[in-house]
């Protein structure tokens, strides 16, 4: 307690020369939380993107060998239907995600929206929250009805309310308007992460898809939904040896991929950046380790001959030793205390401005802390060494 209440004094008497100490430590720590944080934010972020999207969908298409994309790469709506029959529940949807940027009309108003269609079992794709009427369904699909489900921004532009099952819109599709009947409205609850990735404010309209596509149309992927994520790699081997035999192509051909492996490789990416950026970050807490040192053989100097009384008041080598690295470790412990709110709080603040929740895991904060920590009692213990092995009878005499 006394060395702390020395180290205490010692601190006060000299405030703007110990911040500017503690500084380093300050801009190490809070880098290193930011940084490793907003890493794992962004982990987070993809991760939650991904299992709304759902991390059962996949799409195949057939590599060509050649300039332009023949029948055998190309996928009709018979050969989706077979896909789908052959994998029985394995595959709860099958389509050809087939979207498309047009004009709505109702009256004298009109909106530019995507035009998306879906295929049948339309809520294992897409499963909006609907707030009026109701989302497509089977018999949409297979009917061929003209029906569509609005977003809620987009209701409010064309009818002036978000309440718009009933009304009708015209749709520009193939250069033809043709008339569709509002079924149901829903609230989009993207974040603005996946709101940007679709294009910022542009709106997304359903449709039934076997409207877009026609039954002789010949797309160039298909898109589907794996009901059991688990067992995604042996469905991936079923799907391909079937499209190998089916469209009579070689398996290396045929590419298949999945929300699930995706978001794993962004995952391991932003895992590797962050902390190849949190380690070149540490490096300003060895920057202030030296910051430490300096000033810590600055003080001894000043204070040569207040060690020369203590040693001659009966005060051991390890008490001088234990009184400089206790005020050397203050330094660094206020230093890293200071950084760690800091670095929180630049967190906080940035998930608060994007909308987005934070995440600022315990042992980043108790790694980064314990780091400094040992930086700062490393690059004290030299100048502590020196003040501790100073002769009593010149440091008496040192003016």
């Amino acid at each position: 307690m006394e060395n702390i209440r020395l180290a205490a004094s010692a601190i006060r008497a000299n405030k703007m020369r110990s911040f500017l100490t503690m500084l380093g430590m300050i801009i190490g720590i809070s880098s290193v939380i930011a940084i490793v944080s907003l890493g794992d934010t962004m982990r987070g972020v993809v991760a939650n993107e991904y299992k709304n999207v759902g991390l059962g969908l996949a799409y195949v298409y057939i590599n060509s060998q050649n300039d332009y994309y023949g029948e055998s790469e190309l996928f009709t709506q018979d050969e989706a239907d077979r896909l789908k029959e052959a994998m029985g529940d394995s595959i709860s949807y099958v389509g050809f995600n087939q979207s498309t940027r047009t004009d709505l009309k109702a009256g004298r108003r009109s909106s530019t929206v995507y035009v998306t269609g879906l295929a049948e079992n339309p809520t294992a794709m897409k499963n909006p929250s609907i707030i009026y009427g109701r989302m497509l369904n089977d018999g949409d699909v297979q009917k061929k009805r003209h029906h569509m489900v609005l977003q809620k921004e987009t209701a409010v532009n064309m009818f002036g309310t978000e309440n718009a099952v009933g009304q009708t819109v015209e749709v520009k599709l193939n250069d033809n308007m043709e008339e569709f009947l509002v079924v149901g409205v829903y609230q989009n609850t993207d974040s603005a992460l996946m709101k940007a990735l679709q294009g910022g404010s542009m709106e997304t309209v359903y449709v039934p898809e076997s409207i877009l596509v026609s039954e002789d149309s010949m797309m160039w992927s298909l898109y589907m939904i794996i009901s059991d994520v688990s067992q995604m790699d042996m469905m991936k081997e079923r799907i391909i040896s079937f499209l190998s035999r089916t469209k009579h192509v070689e398996r290396e051909t045929i590419i298949m991929s999945s929300a699930s492996e995706e978001m794993g490789m962004i995952d391991s990416m932003l895992g590797s950046l962050s902390a190849v950026v949190g380690a070149i970050a540490a490096i300003s807490l060895v920057v202030g380790g030296i910051g430490i040192m300096n000033i810590m053989l600055v003080s001894v100097t000043e204070r040569t001959r207040e060690i020369g009384i203590r040693k001659a008041l009966g005060a051991k080598t390890r008490d001088i030793l234990i009184q400089f690295l206790v005020e050397a470790a203050m330094i660094s412990a206020a230093g890293g205390m200071i950084g760690t709110a800091l670095g929180i709080s630049v967190v906080a603040i940035g998930g608060l401005a994007f909308g987005i929740t934070t995440v600022v895991k315990l042992q980043v904060i108790v790694v980064a802390v314990a780091f400094s920590a040992m930086v700062g009692l490393g690059f004290g213990l030299y100048p502590a060494r020196k003040a501790a092995k100073a002769d009593p009878v010149i440091a008496l005499r040192y003016e």
